[in-house]
C-alpha cells in the first residue's frame, strides 16, 4: 500500500509514518531520511525521530536529494517510509552556491513516480503550509507551490491520502484499505 501523509509541523505525522511503514510487514523496513541539518533545532528533531524509530527495525537511508536513486540502495519487495517532501523539496530547490532549481518540483514527482511504480509499500511524509495568510518572498512563494504540486502528484499516486492534525488521523482517500491496516497498529 501507498500512503501520503500531510499535517502541520510537530502533529505526530513521523509517529503515525513508522507505525504504517510497520503494519505493512514487510520483510525490510526503510527509512528514508531527507533532511539537512541547519542548526541545533534540526539537530535536535533528527534525534527524536531516530530515537523514536529505534529498536523498530529501521535500516536509514540518507537521501538529500535524487529521491529514485533509493531504488539502487534498497530492496523494493521493503517498506519504505520517506521523511519528507517538505525537506527534500528544500534541498533540490536551495543549493549551498544560492542557486535556486526552479524545476525541483518537477524532478521530485518525477522520482516519487519512479519509486512508487517499483516498490510494493510505501510511505510519503509532507508539511501542510498552506493556510496562513501571510505574503511571502516570491522565492518563499515558489517553494510553496512547488510543494503543493508535489503533495497534489503524492496523493494521486497513493492508495490513502492522511490528514494528521493534533495527533488525530483524517482519511481523505482510501478508507477502506487504511482502516485495514490501521487496526493492525491500534
Amino acid at each position: 500500500m501507498k500512503i501520503f501523509i500531510s499535517g502541520g509541523c510537530k502533529n505526530g505525522k513521523s509517529y503515525y509514518a513508522q507505525r504504517l511503514a510497520m503494519a505493512q510487514k514487510a520483510d525490510r523496513l526503510y527509512y528514508i531520511a531527507t533532511m539537512r541539518s541547519a542548526d541545533s533545532e534540526d539537530d535536535e528533531r533528527i534525534a527524536r525521530h531516530r530515537e523514536e524509530r529505534a529498536g523498530w527495525g529501521f535500516e536509514t537511508i540518507e537521501q538529500p536529494v535524487d529521491i529514485e536513486k533509493i531504488l539502487q540502495k534498497g530492496d523494493a519487495r521493503g517498506s519504505f517510509l520517506l521523511d519528507s517532501a517538505t525537506a527534500l523539496l528544500a534541498n533540490e530547490m536551495f543549493h549551498s552556491d544560492r542557486r535556486i532549481h526552479e524545476d525541483a518540483a518537477g524532478k521530485i514527482c518525477d522520482g516519487l513516480k519512479t519509486l512508487a511504480d517499483n516498490v510494493s509499500d510505501l510511505v510519503i511524509v509532507s508539511d501542510y503550509i498552506y493556510s496562513d495568510a501571510m505574503i511571502y518572498d516570491p522565492f518563499t512563494e515558489k517553494y510553496r507551490k512547488s510543494l503543493a504540486e508535489i503533495d497534489c502528484a503524492a496523493a494521486r499516486m497513493c492508495d490513502a491520502v492522511l490528514e494528521v492534525s493534533y495527533s488525530s488521523i483524517v482519511v481523505h482517500k482510501g478508507r477502506e484499505g487504511f482502516d485495514a491496516l490501521y487496526q493492525t497498529i491500534r
